[in-house]
């Protein structure tokens, strides 16, 4: 027997030791609810849990994102809603403006009107924003915005550009066109009464002029004149071209004389002039800071004349653009841009519309027309883009939620598992306590042989 070394109850004190730091393990996860309280719990779990929280605390912030995004997407086309609303009433004041039964003072107070709903057009453009940024007045920056190409009403074929168009469009003489809302009957450049007789006025001796069916042939002035055979003085024979009269130089075509004191007879050449003109008026709508230019080719055999529209533009804000950022990493993949142009009456196309004549105002329609659909086209980019963005929402949710799942099994414990083991080490402490109580008894015997 020895008294320097109780081997049991050191055992029992070793293996008690290992329950009681068993059990305040235990105790520990069940208390905070982890099982790894720290890398020394599961080295490789800790690495791959926080690289998952890393992750998921991103994807909960970008899905945050994406829903201000929504908002700011929403708060634009709200607004936007009513700059729809206005053009509709501008569209129906230019069309009542555009009929002939309006008075001028009629005419003026739709022009006011008008004024009045374009100036809260730039204002709502000015003062629309989203967390102190403008979504509707464009950002820093300006560019030209180049009209739409516009053929003032006239049958022909429009090729519209970035900065140019062309329209070609039939000017024969002979026929009828309407131009500025008036009917013009379209004669041959050179054909008016006054035209051919003094063409007629300059031939020289022995020329040949057939006048409805009567040749006549020209004589020196103060020569023989010879009425019967109707050698007449150039003269003379001019102040036989009537309106109407069929006239035949020599050998060239027939030309109708035209009366060109009546105000809806116009040459081919006027004709094609103020053609120009009303394509110009039309081209000039909204173009405040450079107006349109038009200049016309050479007739064709068929009459066909090519206009060439150099368009006019307005300065504008430049396209306002921002960000999204809907992921976790830095991957250019997770940016979703949104565009916003300048929706200004100019950068509409709108700004100082006429409607105080009735040709103004008929023309403006199509310009109306053309502020509805740039607003229609904005609204459904904008309308696109939030659909994406709950969409966009949906999924980072969803993958949230997956990866919680899964740094949960790899860091949070298993309450039921964690207090079976707590149990069997509860029992295991008393029991070793028990142990050691017993084997600290093992060593009395020695005092019985010492008495």
């Amino acid at each position: 027997m020895v008294v320097q070394h109780n081997m049991q109850a050191a055992n029992a004190n070793r293996m008690l030791n290992v329950t009681t730091s068993a059990q305040s393990k235990s105790t520990e996860k069940l208390s905070s609810g982890y099982r790894i309280n720290r890398a020394a719990d599961d080295a490789a779990g800790l690495t791959i849990s926080e690289k998952m929280r890393k992750q998921i605390k991103g994807l909960d912030r970008a899905s945050t994102n994406a829903e201000d995004g929504v908002s700011a997407v929403q708060t634009a086309e709200g607004a936007l809603t009513e700059v729809h609303s206005m053009l509709q009433r501008m569209n129906e004041l230019a069309t009542q403006s555009a009929n002939g039964t309006n008075s001028s003072t009629d005419r003026q107070a739709i022009q006011d009107e008008i004024d009045q709903l374009s100036t809260e057009i730039d204002r709502v453009s000015e003062t629309t924003k989203f967390n102190e940024t403008y979504l509707l007045k464009g950002q820093s920056g300006t560019t030209d915005k180049y009209m739409k190409a516009h053929d003032a009403g006239f049958a022909g074929t429009l090729a519209d550009g970035d900065k140019t168009a062309t329209f070609s469009m039939k000017i024969k003489a002979g026929e009828s066109l309407k131009i500025g809302g008036t009917d013009y009957d379209v004669y041959a450049d050179g054909s008016g009464v006054t035209d051919l007789q003094d063409a007629v006025k300059k031939l020289a001796k022995d020329k040949t002029v057939n006048i409805d069916g009567t040749d006549y042939t020209v004589v020196d002035k103060g020569g023989v004149v010879d009425a019967t055979a109707n050698k007449l003085e150039a003269e003379t024979i001019a102040a036989k071209i009537k309106a109407g009269a069929k006239v035949k130089v020599d050998t060239a075509d027939a030309v109708i004389a035209v009366d060109t004191t009546k105000a809806t007879s116009i040459s081919v050449t006027d004709a094609t002039d103020k053609v120009k003109e009303q394509l110009k008026a039309a081209n000039d709508i909204g173009a405040v800071d450079g107006k349109s230019t038009v200049t016309a080719g050479k007739a064709t055999a068929d009459g066909t004349v090519e206009f060439e529209i150099q368009k006019g533009h307005a300065t504008v804000a430049d396209t306002l653009s921002f960000n999204l950022h809907v992921g976790a990493d830095a991957d250019s993949t997770n940016k979703i841009t949104v565009d916003i142009d300048a929706m200004s009456s100019a950068g509409l196309g709108i700004k100082g519309i006429n409607v105080s004549t009735e040709q103004s105002a008929t023309y403006s329609i199509d310009a109306i027309a053309d502020a509805i659909s740039q607003v229609s086209s904005q609204r459904s980019a904008l309308g696109a883009v939030q659909n994406r963005l709950e969409h966009t929402i949906n999924n980072l949710d969803n993958v949230v939620e997956n990866t919680t799942s899964a740094e949960s099994r790899i860091r949070d414990t298993d309450m039921a598992e964690e207090m079976v083991n707590y149990s069997k080490n509860n029992i295991l402490a008393q029991a070793g306590q028990s142990m050691l109580a017993q084997a600290n008894q093992s060593n009395q015997g020695v005092l019985s042989l010492l008495q």
